[in-house]
């Protein structure tokens, strides 16, 4: 699993995932997301367009890192996911917590509500 990120403008972080989100993929970006995530007060939007496969573990690292960004006053947005990752997103109820857009304008709208 690769993980690459840049801020487009102060204060919001755009990193993009890519690869299998399983228990060996979720290993090898962990503490790099959970740095860029879940230690400074940010938007982020987490681009999902080339995960291929995301397992219960890529859940709770989403999930896990979401909540420590609202606990610091800011919010992630996830958005471009595959149709298997929407519907594990789904199934999981993780939709409910973390916004979800189909592209990146999309994604950068829902921060602008928060």
């Amino acid at each position: 699993m690769e993980l690459e990120s840049r801020e487009i403008e102060p204060g919001i972080l755009s990193i993009r995932l890519s690869g299998r989100m399983d228990a060996a993929g979720a290993g090898q970006i962990d503490v790099r997301f959970t740095a860029l995530t879940a230690t400074r007060r940010s938007q982020i939007m987490v681009d999902l367009s080339q995960v291929t496969f995301l397992a219960s573990i890529g859940v709770r690292t989403l999930l896990s890192n979401a909540k420590a960004q609202q606990r610091r006053g800011g919010r992630m947005v996830l958005f471009q996911p595959s149709a298997a990752v929407v519907e594990v997103l789904k199934a999981s109820g993780i939709d409910a917590i973390i916004p979800i857009a189909h592209d990146m304008e999309g994604a950068r709208n829902l921060l602008s509500l928060s």
